[in-house]
């Protein structure tokens, strides 16, 4: 038996009075996929997110969530969980009262509450009142409430705000396991390292429309010029090789702090840092090149990912018009 898809949304229109917050967006979240979702600020993102949240209906279009058509408000099948600008909570009450309400609420009982709250890592703090929460935590206390439903379809906006590097990273185990589970995960944030540390595929909003859907390795094309950096082991033949491989531009060098210059450099072990705008084809000759004159490579990497590099992109075109 097929398994339908967690989200797909074919043409979806969204206005308010006259403006245009979502223009024909076509969506596809297989289950078990973590789905980024990014865009500037007033590309839809928001809009969209309460669509599949069942707090508001497209105007135009169609939108199928976990295989059941959803044409009105507060319809969406049980099985999505999530919060659109921050989860809602309780601040006189403790993270364990809150919880308990929300179970009640729904129905369910009690038992899963302390294990929500020891996936999302606040069992310390599960009597205390919310209201001493950090950011955070309270993101986490909203991720423990979605969690009590055991949805099939989680959707989250920025969710890693105010955490701290432990907190951040118990919430990417916490969501990847789910993935690995079949629970589709839909992440909206403005940062991209969370977006590509997590995600499989992402969808690029602009003012309202589909501007890239896909894979994120496909957002890039090899013959596009991206800026890297590169450390060598040999600064002096690591510039040589760069200006002498086809297709290689150089834009700068740097010394290490520790090195007068490049010499010393080169004799003390430092390394350099260049800059490079290259396609993928030529960086690969580039690389060759350096392991064939024995110098050693300690960093490739790109100045800006092909995912910050088109948000960015979008960014400025808005910008602009």
């Amino acid at each position: 038996m097929d398994i339908p898809p967690a989200v797909r949304a074919r043409a979806v229109t969204k206005c308010f009075g006259e403006v245009v917050a979502l223009d024909g967006v076509d969506l596809d979240v297989a289950p078990g996929q973590l789905h980024g979702l990014v865009g500037p600020n007033g590309a839809g993102k928001t809009t969209l997110l309460g669509l599949l949240l069942g707090l508001a209906v497209a105007d135009t279009g169609t939108l199928e969530i976990l295989g059941t058509p959803v044409g009105r408000a507060l319809a969406v099948p049980e099985g999505v969980a999530g919060f659109v600008d921050g989860p809602g909570l309780y601040p006189s009450m403790t993270a364990r009262q809150n919880l308990s309400a929300l179970a009640a609420l729904r129905g369910d009982g009690t038992m899963k509450i302390d294990e929500a709250i020891d996936q999302v890592g606040l069992t310390d703090v599960a009597d205390d009142r919310v209201r001493g929460f950090s950011l955070g935590m309270r993101q986490r206390l909203g991720l423990a409430a979605a969690l009590l439903t055991k949805p099939r379809l989680l959707i989250l906006d920025e969710p890693s705000n105010g955490l701290d590097p432990a907190g951040k990273k118990h919430v990417y185990g916490v969501l990847t396991k789910l993935a690995a589970d079949g629970t589709a995960v839909i992440l909206s944030s403005h940062r991209m390292d969370d977006v590509e540390a997590l995600c499989s595929e992402v969808t690029i909003l602009a003012t309202g429309r589909v501007a890239f859907t896909g894979p994120i390795s496909k957002l890039a094309s090899e013959d596009t010029d991206l800026d890297y950096r590169v450390r060598t082991s040999d600064p002096v033949a690591g510039r040589r090789a760069a200006l002498a491989t086809p297709g290689i531009r150089l834009h700068e060098t740097g010394l290490a702090d520790n090195a007068r210059n490049a010499d010393d450099a080169r004799d003390t072990g430092d390394v350099e840092l260049l800059v490079v705008s290259a396609t993928v084809p030529a960086l690969d000759e580039f690389v060759k090149r350096l392991v064939r004159e024995g110098v050693a490579v300690r960093e490739l990497a790109p100045v800006v990912s092909p995912l910050e590099a088109a948000f960015l992109a979008l960014t400025e075109q808005q910008e602009t018009n």
